[in-house]
């Protein structure tokens, strides 16, 4: 029977739907052949290439022990953070100064709304159907009608300016209580500019250098839900990009699904309690011209277990130019990227789709 083709089937909206009720369709009726939807169908030579089969490294993306930021092993830090930005692009912290409830309430927020919230209820919080990059609950990365769909729900919040923050836009029931949302803001913001400090003396630039070029935060906050997929090897849960803007830390729960591109393998990147994942983006590529590198990564599904993660984007303001450090260009190491206004790069991304890093490459001189 295929459930998803069924234009009879009471259940099925006559719209596209969210992740999470296909699944709870497909799992409801037991079938474990059902066809995806169309439009969350990748096509068979870009499931091939991209999302099967994979390599999975013993080692891993680099572990790096942060010792709370104690003076003492600074220099040991400063080492160990420039050879994971230049050879990985991303990385887990331990040891971070997070406070380790602080990141169970965040999760426990995220799961209370996917998991206790009634679908109508959700609703009452999704984006504006005609922008992708909106606040609130939705499932539609691009803007592209055409673009297939991820196997993902996410419920994104504009945290940083405060005169983002909407309050209205964010639920206040019992386990999703605002003052988690802003204590774990001002958390990841601290944290976010203290590894931007560091990995600027990584390269022999002023501390405050790649916050100074980035300038005024702009943070939003992104809960996605990756609900069991009836055939993960024909979708992804989030698709092949970097991110956009300076530098992402991300927090997982138990289930592993997140993978990162390492010399033309996929790397799982391991799931370990209370370690915060960092993904530096694209304008930090750009500022360091190349001697970083933002972090090729996505997400995968699995047909069995949900799976949960908070990813906290750390970005310039939409007006701010972005350009190579003119410390680490010379005649012999020319400028690789071209200048960009940080909004029309976003514009671009949303618009055109990120297929890997095709954004930033656009920009190689």
């Amino acid at each position: 029977m295929e459930l998803w083709k069924t234009p009879k089937l009471s259940l099925l909206p006559p719209e596209p739907e969210r992740a999470q009720t296909l699944s709870e369709i497909g799992l409801q009726h037991e079938i474990s052949s059902s066809l995806i939807p169309e439009r969350n169908t990748r096509q068979p030579e870009t499931v091939k290439h991209k999302n099967r089969p994979y390599k999975a490294s013993d080692s891993g993306v680099p572990v790096i022990d942060l010792f709370n930021f104690d003076p003492q092993h600074s220099d040991q830090l400063r080492y160990e953070l420039r050879r994971a930005c230049k050879d990985w692009g991303s990385f887990q912290i331990m040891n971070h100064g997070v406070p380790k409830k602080l990141l169970d309430d965040m999760r426990n927020a995220g799961r209370s709304f996917f998991n206790d919230c009634s679908m109508e209820e959700k609703r009452k919080y999704s984006c504006d159907s005609n922008s992708a990059a909106s606040e609130g609950y939705g499932s539609r990365m691009l803007v592209k009608d055409d673009s297939v769909l991820d196997w993902r729900d996410y419920f994104d919040h504009h945290t940083l300016p405060l005169s983002r923050r909407n309050p209205n836009r964010w639920p206040s029931f019992y386990r999703f209580c605002l003052d988690v949302m802003v204590e774990y803001s001002d958390h990841m913001k601290v944290l976010a500019l203290k590894l931007l400090s560091m990995i600027s003396e990584g390269l022999n630039l002023p501390s405050s250098f790649i916050e100074d070029t980035v300038g005024e935060i702009y943070q939003n906050i992104t809960i996605s839900y990756y609900p069991p997929c009836p055939q993960p090897d024909l979708t992804l849960g989030l698709q092949s990009h970097s991110d956009m803007g300076a530098i992402t830390l991300l927090i997982q729960d138990d289930v592993e699904g997140l993978h990162v591109l390492k010399d033309g393998e996929w790397v799982t990147v391991q799931s370990i309690p209370d370690a915060i994942v960092v993904i530096l983006a694209d304008q930090t590529e750009i500022i360091t011209n190349g001697h970083y590198r933002s972090s090729q990564h996505r997400a995968v599904t699995n047909a069995h277990q949900a799976r949960l993660s908070v990813a906290t984007f750390h970005d310039p303001a939409k007006s701010r130019k972005i350009l190579p450090a003119a410390y680490l260009t010379n005649e012999n190491c020319p400028a690789r990227y071209r200048e960009v206004v940080y909004g029309d790069y976003v514009s671009s991304w949303y618009t055109k789709g990120p297929e890997g890093k095709r954004n930033i490459d656009a920009l190689l001189l």
